[in-house]
């Protein structure tokens, strides 16, 4: 799967390609359906699948320009391109960042200066949701006016009878749902990062942790949880504590802290995916450190006899 960054080396297709764009926040099955479906128009084409995906992403863009609090994110972008490449339907992505100019930008002009003459679209498939251009202008029936340029929507798919959305998927992860986000999603719900120095309290109370470094986004779940980590040492269960450590710590910006049973090492430098499995509680404050420790010795505790479980 080939990626661009941006407008300076932009895309070149000169027999044409087959397009999506969209947040694709997740990668969740709606999306995958999306993926599955322009993969097969796209070859009965001769033609190579291409995703369009904006960051940051426009809702995220707005929020900022507004001063409201930010939306929450489900995948950074690094983990919104690896699930991408995972479906095995994509053949390049094109990433480009949504500024004013980009808000600004008409429908029409979108379609000429992006689908057009840099993508040279012959097929476009879209969600049944999607909107484009200066105040959400563009229209499904904009896009299928376009000659030589074939456009098709593609309708919701239900999961539970619920549409699975990113919407769906960040009020699951936002409720604890785990195993709900995952019907949606198709997938356990995953962040990646660098293990960093913390203020290593874990290994003062005999709880090593490793601190996961998580680009600045708001991310939409939070409190302690089973998890399965994967690095160079493979594959291990353990418990996380995802949110503010209020308990400690004063910051507004999200902590990932991940303990792993039976490992003893290095794990500094090390890029950690932790799967989230199970939640086992809300987060919350204690009045001292006696008390979270004895907190996080029933929560291994806990962890540990739902994974037996």
């Amino acid at each position: 799967m080939k990626i661009w960054f941006g407008r300076r080396i932009s895309p070149d297709f000169p027999h044409g390609s087959a397009v999506t764009i969209g947040n694709f926040d997740g990668v969740h099955l709606g999306h995958r359906h999306i993926l599955q479906r322009l993969k097969q128009e796209a070859r009965s084409r001769g033609l190579p699948v291409v995703v369009v995906v904006f960051e940051p992403q426009p809702q995220e863009f707005f929020a900022r320009k507004s001063g409201r609090g930010l939306p929450y994110r489900i995948s950074p972008l690094r983990s919104k391109l690896q699930l991408l490449r995972e479906t095995g339907c994509v053949d390049a992505v094109w990433v480009l960042r949504f500024n004013q100019a980009f808000a600004d930008m008409g429908a029409q002009t979108f379609i000429d200066s992006l689908l057009r003459e840099t993508l040279n679209t012959k097929y476009l498939l879209i969600g049944d949701d999607f909107r484009f251009g200066a105040g959400r202008e563009g229209s499904f029936e904009l896009l299928q006016n376009q000659p030589g340029m074939v456009t098709e929507r593609t309708p919701s798919v239900l999961v539970e009878n619920i549409r699975a959305s990113s919407t769906a998927v960040r009020k699951a992860l936002s409720d604890g749902q785990l195993e709900h986000a995952c019907k949606l999603l198709g997938h356990d719900y995953t962040l990646s990062g660098h293990v960093k120095h913390g203020t290593k309290l874990g290994r003062t109370i005999g709880c090593p942790t490793a601190n996961v470094q998580l680009p600045q986004h708001h991310y939409p779940l939070g409190g302690v949880f089973v998890v399965e980590a994967e690095g160079s040492f493979g594959k291990r269960r353990g418990v996380a504590s995802f949110g503010f450590n209020p308990s400690v710590s004063k910051s507004r910006r999200q902590k990932l802290e991940v303990h792993l049973f039976d490992f003893q090492g290095n794990l500094y430098g090390q890029r950690l995916t932790v799967r989230f499995l199970h939640k086992l509680r809300d987060e919350k404050k204690f009045d001292n450190i006696e008390d979270l420790k004895h907190q996080i010795w029933a929560d291994m505790d806990a962890a540990k006899n739902w994974v037996k479980a």
